[in-house]
């Protein structure tokens, strides 16, 4: 019954990251709101959608809440969906927060060679891909957390991450590609190309959380994104990685909802 927060996992992931919200939101009264976006987890591939397409996903979670307008949270690859949410419903948006996200690619310069990869073969070789992921949640039901951890951190994971968030990253990232690859593919797919929306039209107060070790979004893109949109603010976390950077700033963000 509190005020609604909907949080957008990450590329690849589902709802299970929401859970790393769950003590976070208790303290603060705040309800979460963790979909799956389309193609991930137990909602249906939906493989011609846009990043423009984000409020035919967003909206509905609000309307089935209940409720009028809502904060948005996202993570890494969610961000582009947050984005165009805010910006093609305004009405509907109060703020938007984005963890360790991906800015637009008009203003990148330092893609990682990983993420170089990966889209390259979502466009031209998706079925592959698929089939390489297929491969990687095999790999990570019978390994431990580390394993997936590894894509998201640098250095020991297992000093800083608690035991129960790493277990959490797994079963999210396992989650994400159970039933079906469709939206890692699409979203790859995304992640290089025009959005195709106007983020001038955003009304919502912006705020970005990052950190200086983020390997999976080098932060000079991000402050390059900061610095266009008259009213975002650009927080940066020095001692933490792309996984880090949401742990950290978790509990910061809800209690601003209250």
């Amino acid at each position: 019954g509190g005020p609604p927060v909907v949080f957008l996992h990450g590329t690849p992931g589902s709802r299970r990251l929401g859970e790393l919200f769950e003590a976070a939101a208790r303290e603060n009264g705040i309800r979460i709101l963790a979909p799956d976006r389309p193609g991930y987890g137990r909602s249906s591939p939906w493989p011609e959608r846009s990043v423009r397409d984000a409020e035919r996903f967003v909206v509905p979670v609000l309307d089935d809440a209940g409720v009028d307008t809502a904060g948005l949270v996202a993570f890494s690859g969610g961000a582009p969906y947050a984005f165009a949410a805010a910006a093609t419903r305004p009405e509907r948006i109060e703020r938007v927060d984005v963890v360790a996200g991906a800015p637009p690619p008009e203003f990148v310069d330092e893609t990682p060679a990983v993420q170089r990869l990966l889209r390259g073969m979502a466009t031209t070789t998706p079925a592959l891909l698929r089939g390489a992921f297929r491969a990687q949640a095999w790999l990570a039901r019978r390994r431990d957390p580390s394993f997936v951890l590894a894509q998201y951190t640098t250095g020991d994971t297992a000093a800083t991450v608690p035991e129960r968030a790493a277990e959490i990253v797994r079963e999210d990232f396992l989650e994400a590609v159970a039933h079906h690859r469709s939206g890692v593919v699409t979203e790859f797919g995304h992640a290089g190309s025009d959005w195709g929306v106007d983020l001038g039209e955003i009304g919502a107060d912006v705020r970005l959380w990052h950190c200086e070790r983020d390997t999976n979004v080098p932060i000079s893109g991000v402050r390059r994104f900061a610095s266009s949109l008259p009213a975002a603010e650009l927080r940066v976390f020095d001692d933490a990685d792309h996984l880090r950077a949401l742990l950290r700033s978790v509990p910061e963000i809800l209690a601003a909802y209250q």
